[in-house]
């Protein structure tokens, strides 16, 4: 039986020169608290919930623009690695504890130990950031729902809401969805992360307020640039469950 991931955390990556306006923005829309910073430059920050277990942080990034990726907690970190290279991933760094790898459609993500955390933050005025978006080149896109389908074997995969989304829905309690979506082109591909929403136009009305700026508005998403200028989205889905909404 293929490793489990137990838990996992979604990363905003924004460049270290922006980082302090991303760490004062995400706290606010999340509800939380940020840590004390880590790292040699105090590049990392995590978002602390009251009362139940982090699953979002923030990390300067020394170069680039930014944008996302998802750290799998996992019970063996060897043994999960294993199977995510058997699978057609490329290792990038192994730090032991910390393992950082690339899937076949080139999204980086890391394998790292867990910690015993199990209780899921609560939904905050309406909304929940729970979803990291793997945007996918066409050529890349079939091995890369073969990819992530086989890495987390307990999470139901199936095709999403429009043609060129696959989402893989975790088991109830698991704070991170995943959502892969075909780009229309060849370009370079990425990752952003999603809010789930009761009211989409209350919420970007909200981060407007505090400094995020709408890109476009779509019938049942809104882009949105926060004041660290990354890209995410909120998305007219169940806060509570992540799913869409009964019709």
């Amino acid at each position: 039986m293929s490793p489990t991931a137990h838990w996992a955390y979604l990363f905003i990556d924004r460049p270290a020169s922006e980082s302090a306006r991303a760490c004062d923005f995400w706290a606010a829309v999340t509800g939380t608290r940020l840590s004390e910073l880590r790292g040699d430059n105090g590049e990392f920050g995590t978002l602390l919930p009251e009362g139940a277990d982090a699953s979002v942080k923030v990390q300067g990034v020394a170069s680039g623009p930014g944008g996302a990726h998802l750290d799998l907690c996992v019970a063996d970190v060897g043994a999960f690695v294993e199977e995510a290279l058997r699978l057609g991933a490329d290792r990038v760094l192994d730090a032991g504890a910390l393992v950082v790898l690339r899937s076949p459609g080139g999204q980086l993500f890391c394998a790292v130990g867990w910690d015993g955390e199990t209780v899921r933050a609560p939904v905050v005025r309406g909304a929940r950031l729970d979803q990291v978006c793997f945007d996918v080149p066409p050529s890349r896109y079939d091995a890369e729902v073969a990819f992530w389908s086989g890495l987390l074997p307990d999470w139901e995969s199936r095709a999403g809401s429009l043609p060129e989304f696959h989402a893989l829905v975790p088991p109830p309690g698991f704070p991170v969805r995943v959502l892969l979506q075909r780009l229309g082109d060849e370009g370079p591909g990425g990752a952003h992360l999603d809010l789930a929403c009761a009211d989409v136009d209350a919420t970007a009305a909200a981060h407007e307020r505090l400094g995020a700026r709408v890109v476009s508005r779509h019938p049942f998403w809104t882009v949105l640039r926060d004041p660290a200028n990354g890209t995410y989205c909120l998305t007219g889905r169940d806060p509570w469950t992540g799913g869409l909404p009964a019709a």
